[in-house]
């Protein structure tokens, strides 16, 4: 049965998503504020900037009229940057019906709190409303080709989950659902902060085994932080935690880890920002989660190390030194309250 879905957000993402359910056969409107792009997307019938060669299907409109989606459109599909979320939900709010669907993409935390964006919907939009997280490993540009893909879809409401796992699931791409969606969440937006490290390290010609500590390493933090806040570690193990982690960590598709690359390779931080020309959404979040991880007291060294590259002025040597430096201990990957011994 077709439903009209509204895709806010016409980044390589959030077209990649509206493509893929236009193709499964529901009405789909993706919305974009710059109306030059509106215009191009429509004249070409396609992305051609992030995702040139994906024709669009007849069932896929492009609009600039945020009232007209949010009014007319069943669900809400947003991919929006994460420091852009809390400022989208007002301008949504009143053109919503009484009981909205809305169902994110976005793989972040909102910066100046902390806060997980199902946290953020349900301040402003209601805790009774219908939300869900999709988050795993997934490059935009191979669902725009159809190529095989796994997510996982969260909500703390089973029927709403199901339905957008429903909407999404098709031969090509396959949905899992979960009501973890603290796990979900702190799962897509710390692999962010960990491919950047893992692209600094690569950058540097460290090559394959500090990218594989890194990544065994990186999810050690990422399982510590998201077992703290009440994820559970069979999600961080899945496809929103390690899953997502490997994939950002080890493939040049990710826009965190060519950013580390860049800044292993001695690049200055603006020079490399403009050459990928799209959000990095680790560079914004590595704050938050090094304010996590100090709030809740938990040893997260590389982290600290990315956190410190971006903010202190520290050089990728010194973080290196700084981590290959710290006090020896025995290896263990996450206690259920606080760090490994």
């Amino acid at each position: 049965m077709s439903t009209s879905v509204g895709v806010v957000g016409a980044g390589s993402w959030g077209t990649a998503l509206a493509l893929l359910l236009a193709r499964n056969g529901h009405e789909v409107s993706l919305w974009s504020r710059d109306a030059h792009q509106v215009a191009a997307l429509n004249k070409d019938r396609c992305n051609q900037r992030y995702l040139p060669g994906a024709e669009f299907p007849d069932q896929l409109a492009v609009t600039a009229d945020l009232a007209s989606v949010a009014r007319d459109c069943h669900i809400l599909l947003i991919a929006v940057p994460s420091h852009a979320f809390r400022d989208l939900l007002p301008k949504l709010q009143p053109h919503l019906p009484s009981r909205p669907k809305i169902a994110w993409a976005t793989k972040g935390l909102e910066c100046r709190s902390g806060k997980l964006l199902h946290q953020v919907t349900a301040e402003l939009l209601g805790p009774e409303t219908p939300a869900a997280a999709l988050s795993g490993p997934t490059f935009a540009g191979e669902v725009a080709k159809d190529l095989p893909t796994a997510i996982t879809v969260a909500s703390t409401n089973p029927d709403f989950a199901q339905e957008m796992a429903g909407l999404l699931h098709n031969p090509h791409f396959r949905a899992y659902t979960t009501d973890d969606v603290i796990g979900v969440q702190l799962g897509g937006a710390t692999k962010n902060v960990l491919a950047i490290a893992a692209g600094v390290a690569d950058g540097m010609g460290f090559a394959a085994n500090a990218r594989a500590a890194l990544i065994t390493r990186g999810l050690a933090e990422m399982m510590r932080l998201g077992i703290a806040m009440g994820g559970r570690p069979e999600t961080l193990m899945g496809l929103a935690g390690v899953g997502d982690l490997i994939l950002t960590c080890t493939d040049n598709q990710s826009r965190n880890r060519r950013f580390g690359l860049g800044l292993g390779k001695g690049l200055p931080r603006d020079e490399v920002v403009a050459q990928i020309g799209q959000e990095i959404e680790g560079v914004v979040t590595a704050g938050a989660i090094h304010q996590l991880a100090k709030t809740h007291g938990l040893d997260m060294p590389i982290t600290e190390q990315v956190y410190l590259i971006l903010n202190a002025g520290l050089s990728p040597m010194e973080a290196v030194r700084n981590l290959l430096l710290r006090e020896q201990k025995p290896e263990a990957g996450f206690v259920a309250n606080g760090n490994p011994p």
